[in-house]
């Protein structure tokens, strides 16, 4: 029996335990967080993605918490609404579609309540060292000790200390984006009932919607910036309240609820290009192998759909055969994708490209 480490118990993490679990495997699961993250943006299940959530039996959990919006409003900096549409939102697209939005962190628990009877789970702890050697990898972890295991599976996001570890320093493969942005959760101050409100004001904007059936607000605020030195969580907020000083409609009121905000995430709008996803033993699975970003609306899609092809090649070969199948069915639908982010930045990618590339594979 192949025994498998997977960093990251983010949505590629929990859905390729998932797979590998009940394919036989041995799954453990490191995670630097103290247990399953919480907070973090509304999410889209699209296309392909919506396949696999379903061979799992966990789409009907999913969409029984989807976010249950009526449409969308757009503000400039004085507040004075630009458009409004009840027939899509930015951040799921057309409401009217089997596609659907959904917090980050109701998919993450839910992957995890679905997996921890079957896989091994070492929250509070990381990956320092990798050492491959021909019949498998040792790993060193940061709180001491190592193991060794047949496999190792990077699936700890854009900044992957796996991919560091393995194939070199982020900066050789990470493509700014021109952006950046902070999220978190705030009390519903705004009363929004099912609705978004997205502001622009120059090289800034962002969007506060309800979730929890109206009860919380998540919010996302940002600007446009080149490429930034790492900052502390303090630092972050101070620079994004200087970034957003001055703009009106209620975004004082957001940077305020930002201070006060516990949980909270900040980081570049940035893309992922690495000339394969493998090296011996290691691999690297959704955003550490291939993010598209958020610009892209297709970051959780690309992780479900990566996670079951990868699990899917692992259990019918050798890992040198089942790496390669995985490059050679994913890549592809990676590059349509990563596009999406790139076509229009300041508006989104038309709809006929989310279609396009949204369905461009098979889980056969």
């Amino acid at each position: 029996m192949r025994n498998v480490l997977i960093s990251g118990a983010g949505v590629a993490g929990g859905t390729l335990a998932w797979f590998l679990a009940r394919q036989g495997f041995t799954v453990t699961v490191v995670e630097r967080a103290a247990g399953p993250r919480t907070g973090g943006q509304a999410i889209d299940v699209r296309g392909a993605a919506l396949d696999v959530i379903d061979r799992m039996g966990l789409g009907d959990r999913m969409r029984a918490v989807r976010t249950r919006m009526r449409g969308m409003s757009m503000v400039d900096g004085d507040g004075h609404e630009l458009f409004r549409s009840e027939e899509f939102t930015y951040s799921s697209g057309r409401l009217d579609s089997d596609d659907f939005e959904v917090l980050r962190d109701d998919v993450v628990a839910i992957l995890h309540e679905a997996t921890a009877g079957d896989v091994e789970y070492v929250f509070g702890d990381a990956i320092t060292g990798l050492t491959q050697a021909p019949h498998g990898v040792r790993v060193e972890f940061e709180h001491g000790g190592f193991r060794t295991f047949d496999l190792v599976v990077g699936a700890d996001g854009l900044h992957s200390a796996v991919r560091r570890l393995a194939f070199g320093p982020e900066e050789d493969f990470v493509r700014h984006l021109g952006q950046y942005l902070a999220i978190f959760p705030a009390p519903n101050f705004l009363g929004l009932e099912d609705w978004q409100v997205w502001f622009r004001h120059e090289e800034t904007g962002g969007v506060a919607y309800p979730v929890r059936e109206n009860t919380e607000l998540r919010v996302t605020l940002g600007f446009g910036s080149e490429p930034l030195p790492r900052l502390a969580v303090p630092e972050q907020k101070r620079l994004i309240a200087e970034r957003l000083a001055g703009v009106g409609w209620e975004v004082p009121k957001l940077l305020e609820a930002m201070a006060e905000a516990d949980v909270f995430y900040f980081d570049a709008m940035a893309q992922i290009h690495l000339d394969r996803w493998s090296t011996g033993r290691v691999a690297l699975v959704g955003d550490a192998g291939y993010c598209a970003s958020a610009l892209s609306g297709q970051g959780t899609s690309l992780a479900l759909v990566g996670a079951y092809v990868l699990a899917q090649e692992l259990g019918r070969a050798a890992h040198e055969d089942a790496f390669a199948a995985y490059e050679r069915r994913m890549r592809p639908f990676v590059a349509l994708n990563q596009a999406l982010a790139t076509e229009n930045p300041t508006g989104g990618p038309a709809e006929e490209s989310v279609e396009r590339a949204k369905n461009a594979i098979s889980l056969a």
